[in-house]
């Protein structure tokens, strides 16, 4: 993915023009180009060939993606199996459902957790992967 850089007026304009908070900037820039609404990223597991995950606020997070999260000094893991993000052996919901399980507290999990997609070596912070 490429960054681009915007001034501070371009970046209030695209932001006024999101629908809700499920809408990234790129589905806004997309719009306004007259392109059409982009297909969700799926991917095949590499043990059965199905295609399958969990999807979130429109991020496709796929099977045996790990999440970690660093709270009050202790480091928290959770995982996509089975089409859905676990936290000790339970479904979640959502990243932050998963973080107020942990904190005890509301928390933007979107901000909270990391996650290393199956195949990457990189953690990411969910938030940059919604593009908003």
């Amino acid at each position: 993915m490429t960054a681009i850089e915007i001034d501070f007026d371009v970046y209030k304009e695209l932001t006024s023009r999101r629908k809700n908070e499920a809408t990234s900037y790129n589905d806004v820039i997309r719009d306004l180009l007259k392109l059409p609404a982009s297909a969700p990223i799926t991917f095949k597991d590499s043990v059965t060939g199905k295609v399958g995950g969990w999807t979130s606020k429109g991020v496709m997070f796929p099977n045996g993606t790990a999440f970690r999260a660093s709270y009050k000094g202790k480091v928290y893991t959770a995982k996509v199996e089975n089409d859905q993000l676990t936290l000790d052996g339970k479904a979640m919901n959502s990243p932050s459902e998963a973080s107020h399980i942990i904190t005890g507290k509301s928390v933007n999990g979107w901000r909270f957790w990391e996650c290393q997609m199956p195949g990457s070596d990189r953690w990411r912070t969910l938030d940059t992967l919604r593009g908003d």
